[in-house]
């Protein structure tokens, strides 16, 4: 061997080599896997958040849906009845019909049928459903004779806001409205929709 070159046995060389290559190897501290698992734990957070969002965004649809339905059921069932029994401001138990017919007929007024909700979908419990029927004369608007008005409340109480003491008029104008809270963000929000009935012909 060449003079003034250091000497080591060969066993040490390899164990030191080993030593070397143990140390270098890459691991997870014990930090890095508590952050991983928070990272996957605010993710999954994160993704059934937003579950929880999209159904509740849906549920608010269904609400809307269901707010349209309920006063186009409503104008449907005013439209459909007679112009005497839509206009009229009293509700007697019976309705003079012409002989041989029998003395009188029962046909609840208008504020007695608004005691039953439009349909019997869920929503009516939580809404607030306004009829407005007024005599429509354009471009003149109705004044306050001229309208009679009714508010059923979620649970189904009928309050008379105002009665119609002027003629009525061929014409009549008939508004729809429900307001509600919406699930999400607790908002108020309200449907509304309008007819015109004449006296003898649905337009």
């Amino acid at each position: 061997m060449a003079p003034g070159l250091l000497q080591f046995p060969l066993s040490n060389h390899m164990n030191m080599q080993a030593n070397r290559s143990k140390d270098g190897e890459d691991g997870f501290t014990l930090v890095e896997v508590m952050v991983a698992a928070i990272l996957v734990a605010i993710f999954f957070a994160s993704l059934f958040e937003l579950n929880a969002m999209c159904l509740r965004y849906i549920d608010s649809s269904k609400e809307s849906l269901a707010a349209l339905q309920s006063v186009q059921d409503r104008a449907e069932a005013l439209r459909n009845r007679a112009f005497d029994d839509l206009t009229r401001t009293t509700c007697d138990p019976c309705t003079p019909l012409p002989s041989p017919a029998p003395p009188c007929v029962t046909i609840p007024c208008v504020y007695v049928a608004m005691a039953t909700a439009a349909n019997p979908a869920p929503f009516s419990q939580k809404a607030t459903e306004v009829v407005t029927i007024s005599n429509y004369h354009p471009p003149t608007p109705p004044t306050a004779s001229e309208v009679t008005q009714f508010t059923r409340s979620p649970d189904g109480s009928v309050v008379t806001n105002s009665l119609r003491t002027a003629a009525v008029t061929d014409l009549v104008k008939v508004d729809v409205s429900v307001a509600w809270t919406m699930t999400v963000g607790g908002r108020a929000r309200t449907e509304q929709t309008s007819c015109i009935v004449s006296n003898g012909t649905k337009k």
